[in-house]
């Protein structure tokens, strides 16, 4: 009878671990699949701190806990990634930050290996995953946008600035050639 007991409580555990990830994966808008193996407590600590300090969940789970939550979400496209020993990086609001990250720890420390991932319902392999990691940073690209959306209309009112300017050039050049002649 104790065991009975055990093994529903661990069930139940496992489900409520499954509704977790589920939700997760539906809230994500990247999600990247790391193989961990050969990295000490140490590194794995380091790695969850970098992406903790970004807002990215970082989540160690059995593979089949992983499949069961992927079943009916975007996630379910890169279940082939869910062999041996598996992380995966969430984020919710910055799809480059996880990339990023990910790429920068694992330059460092061979032992990461990146698998794949989603982004915002789309596969992406090792290569998007390294471009997205060289793209700037959020605020460099908005300020980017913002300089070229100010540019635009600086650029149109210098160029009406240009035309009575012209005009006026003009009409001084005439006006000193009568004088010059009078």
């Amino acid at each position: 009878m104790g065991k009975e007991v055990f093994f529903f409580v661990k069930l139940e555990q496992k489900k409520q671990i499954v509704e977790a990830l589920r939700d997760q994966f539906a809230r994500s808008k990247v999600v990247i699949v790391t193989d961990y193996k050969g990295l000490n407590v140490t590194a794995i600590n380091e790695l969850r701190k970098k992406l903790k300090e970004a807002g990215i969940e970082y989540r160690v789970a059995k593979n089949t806990l992983f499949i069961r939550a992927a079943e009916d979400t975007q996630i379910a496209l890169i279940k082939e990634h869910f062999k041996g020993p598996n992380a995966v990086a969430m984020a919710y609001d910055d799809p480059v930050a996880p990339a990023k990250i990910l790429t920068a720890f694992s330059e460092q420390n061979n032992k990461l290996e990146i698998k794949g991932g989603i982004l915002e319902g789309k596969v992406i392999g090792i290569p998007d995953i390294k471009a997205l990691a060289a793209l700037p940073a959020k605020e460099v690209l908005l300020a980017q946008l913002l300089g070229v959306i100010h540019g635009v209309p600086t650029a149109l009112v210098r160029a009406l600035n240009d035309v009575p300017v012209r005009l006026l050039n003009v009409l001084n050049a005439i006006q000193r050639e009568k004088e010059a002649a009078a």
